[in-house]
């Protein structure tokens, strides 16, 4: 780790030698004077603080669960001096997430760690007597193994599966407080038989339980952001709907603020479709809950009136400044009519829909419009394309473009040139043409950072 020195050597007066090592000062060494033990005292707190210092530094820029426990057991190995490491995450309260974690193991070393009887490793030690919430106790004290091969109580599979990968001893971390309950258990694995010395040991001590109250908001984030996952899918199409002439997926990402944005496909009467997406400002249960309302109005005014996609906006909008004064919402509604290709759209504020075939990959040329509830009446005219055979047109709602990190121009242009990258096998797929989308335009993946925005991404292939 850069900047940090992996070793943390600790002074005379802090390091607890290890059983049969002589001590390394003969008594015919000269006593340093006293001036000289505080210098050194205080040059080994400088140090130590320094360290944790970074180390905390660094674990706090980490945004989610799973890059928390790698930093975990990254910081927590060069403390007390391993190599490799295990880290597991395990709520006592049984709600999840559930994660094991390796450093410098391969995914089947720890399933072959994971056959050792849990009452016997450390790491289940530790698991099975960490505190919860509703009974807090005292926190478990690390368990150390210096020597595996001669430590009394192992069971035989602990000390088979230690000569099997390489390691000879090991020192256990609870991740837990009496405040956040058990969390996890974090070990590390030496080559030969070792144990960190006492300076090591407090050291790890306190970054763990630093690590534990930052694991421990990052939990509450996790499931914050599933639950209002949960909600967002149930307010929109459990499926997507068959209409000949038409093949349609959907890629749908709720943001771990839970935001609103919404995406429908509502087949109409005469083999018509209504395709809509949008989003409304704000983030968490109420913006979610005004989501629904306004998805659930659009979907009785495309029935009513969805041959005319201005008139429907104009309802919504209507409908937004007497019921939700206080919010404002970008929407896309496209009435199409399969048997004829023939498409008739209006937006108000949205991003235009894109056209992806073999000749051209554009974006619908829209007129400019406010967002609905912007403006004392919203009216725009509306729009007819008529996609070619085969071609692809892609509704998405601005966090797709917001997701790249670009200013809007470039994310639009980055936004096309994924879309014209489209492999041909993949043309002909609608769910294969979204995922190639996703995939270049956010090569990284969906985050779950704080920050994270809804993306939609809603295809209609035409036949």
């Amino acid at each position: 780790m850069a900047g940090i020195n992996s070793t943390v050597p600790g002074p005379p007066h802090t390091t607890s030698p290890l059983p049969g090592v002589p001590p390394a000062a003969a008594p015919s060494d000269p006593v340093p004077p006293p001036g000289a033990l505080i210098q050194d005292r205080l040059a080994a707190w400088v140090s130590d603080l320094t360290t944790l210092h970074e180390l905390t530094e660094r674990l706090i820029r980490t945004s989610s669960l799973d890059e928390a426990l790698r930093e975990v057991l990254d910081a927590g190995a060069a403390l007390v001096g391993a190599r490799r490491g295990m880290g597991v995450l395990e709520p006592a309260d049984g709600l999840g997430p559930t994660a094991t974690l390796g450093l410098g193991l391969a995914h089947a070393d720890l399933g072959i760690i994971e056959t050792v009887p849990r009452a016997t490793s450390s790491y289940g030690r530790l698991l099975d007597g960490l505190p919860d919430p509703a009974r807090p106790e005292r926190v478990p004290d690390p368990i150390t193994i210096r020597d595996l091969r001669t430590e009394e109580g192992l069971d035989p599979r602990h000390r088979e599966v230690a000569a099997r990968l390489g390691f000879a001893a090991s020192y256990a971390l609870p991740l837990a407080t009496e405040e956040t309950g058990r969390l996890g258990a974090a070990v590390w694995f030496y080559d030969e038989p070792a144990e960190p010395d006492t300076r090591r040991r407090h050291l790890v001590g306190l970054y763990g339980r630093f690590a534990t109250e930052h694991l421990a908001r990052l939990l509450q984030v996790e499931r914050a952001r599933v639950r209002l996952g949960t909600v967002a899918e149930e307010l929109l199409p459990s499926r997507l709907p068959r209409v000949p002439g038409v093949l349609l997926a959907v890629r749908h990402h709720t943001g771990p603020r839970g935001g609103g944005d919404w995406y429908d496909a509502l087949p109409l009467p005469e083999g018509a479709l209504g395709l809509s997406v949008g989003s409304v400002t704000g983030t968490g249960p109420s913006a979610l809950a005004a989501m629904g309302r306004l998805r659930a109005s659009l979907r009785a005014y495309a029935v009513m009136e969805g041959e005319d996609p201005v008139a429907v906006l104009s309802d919504l909008e209507l409908l937004l400044r007497l019921t939700e004064p206080a919010r404002s919402a970008t929407a896309l509604f496209a009435y199409a009519e399969p048997d004829r290709r023939r498409i008739v759209l209006a937006g108000a504020g949205h991003a235009p829909p894109l056209i992806v075939g073999e000749r051209r990959t554009e974006f619908v040329e829209t007129s400019l419009s406010a967002p609905l509830g912007m403006l004392s009446c919203w009216e725009a005219p509306s729009v007819e394309l008529s996609p070619a055979p085969g071609e692809t047109v892609l509704l998405y709602t601005d966090g797709l473009l917001r997701r790249t990190g670009e200013p809007m121009d470039r994310a639009f242009a980055r936004l096309r040139a994924a879309a014209a990258s489209v492999p041909k096998a993949d043309r002909d797929e609608p769910g294969a043409l979204a995922d190639h989308v996703l995939r270049t335009l956010l090569p990284d993946g969906l985050d779950t950072g704080a920050d994270g925005e809804d993306v939609v991404l809603l295809a209609a292939r035409f036949a």
